[in-house]
């Protein structure tokens, strides 16, 4: 490993881009599709990591709600959240906002409260046994209409304490953030912080719409704001945080090669970037696998990955002290 690949994987980081439904790794899905007597469309994990084989985000989606059928208890979406959570400080996350789909498992069935008390417990667990810290934000899927948001939204209600923020995420095209105005405008009104998907797939238009209709407080992938510099410049001015997923961008093809990802234009141009996994076990990576494959096309310098850490925290819904301590970690890192 050359002293760079080193540098960027010693770095302590905050991951604010991480689906939890898509941490379930194939292994993982065999496991629980045996413990809850759940067929699955496979006979064995190699058929699985064969089906992971997409070219663009619904695809992945396809497969990605078939592995989430296997979820089913409390104890299986705690075991989800505990592995990822092992993996993630293994690669020296400290802090972790995850995001969780409630409607994909309340509409088989499955109650809110078994999603979120199994995460919650995770969450508590791992950080007593890593001292990793965490946050829970609550998605919406933007393919389902803004009534069955606003029902999930009021499932979630018991819960605010202990959740962070809403998102938007699911297929971007054709569902523009407009359609969530109001139930945005809920949960800013109940405390919430607010992130949306935007850019990814979906054009500029839909990065402005999350900005002045959801009055987002993180802006989730954001990849296409460099179509339009007034945008770049507006996300500059605000240090509007973007949870850039390399690794996933070369997956869904939003990138056709690692080495021309756009990741190091952004900070060139002063955009608060980050680097995150979004789906790991769909996607070929989990946080340093990211930094590796950044560190690997030789694009980037060790002040490159300093300021991606930085940012990662700067970019956090943390508390301003936890997040200058953080701060002062990465720049121990030498």
């Amino acid at each position: 490993m050359d002293d760079l690949t080193a540098f960027a994987l010693a770095l302590p980081k905050a991951e604010l881009h991480l689906h939890i439904e898509g941490s379930l790794e194939p292994e993982q899905m065999f496991e629980l599709a045996r413990r809850n007597k759940v067929d699955i469309p496979f006979a064995s994990v190699e058929e699985v990591r064969a089906a992971y084989s997409f070219s663009n985000l619904q695809d992945f989606l396809d497969i990605y709600y078939q592995g989430a059928n296997v979820l089913r208890t409390e104890e299986d979406f705690r075991d989800l959240a505990l592995a990822y959570f092992e993996r993630a400080a293994a690669d020296n996350v400290v802090h972790a906002e995850i995001f969780f789909d409630p409607q994909t498992h309340t509409a088989r069935g499955i109650p809110f409260g078994v999603v979120a008390d199994g995460l919650l417990d995770a969450m508590d667990r791992a950080e007593a046994k890593y001292g990793l810290t965490s946050k829970l934000i609550l998605c919406f899927l933007r393919h389902l209409d803004e009534e069955d948001a606003f029902a999930t939204f009021r499932e979630a209600e018991p819960y605010f304490g202990r959740i962070a923020a809403v998102g938007l995420d699911s297929s971007e095209v054709g569902h523009p953030p407009r359609k969530f105005a109001r139930v945005f405008e809920a949960a800013g009104d109940a405390g919430l912080l607010r992130v949306a998907h935007a850019g990814e797939e979906g054009p500029p238009e839909y990065i402005w719409e999350a900005l002045d209709l959801l009055n987002i407080d993180r802006l989730d992938h954001g990849n296409r704001s460099l179509e339009d510099p007034l945008l770049v410049a507006r996300l500059a001015r605000q240090a509007m945080t973007l949870t850039v997923c390399p690794l996933s961008n070369l997956k869904l093809c939003v990138v056709d090669d690692i080495g021309k990802h756009p990741i190091g234009r952004m900070l060139e141009l002063g955009l608060r970037a980050t680097v995150n996994s979004d789906d790991p076990a769909y996607f070929g990576g989990y946080v340093n696998d990211n930094f590796r494959a950044l560190a690997e096309t030789g694009k980037l310098g060790r002040r490159d990955f300093q300021t991606l850490a930085r940012n990662s925290f700067l970019g956090s819904f943390l508390p301003q002290e936890e997040i200058v301590r953080h701060l002062a970690a990465v720049d121990a890192v030498d």
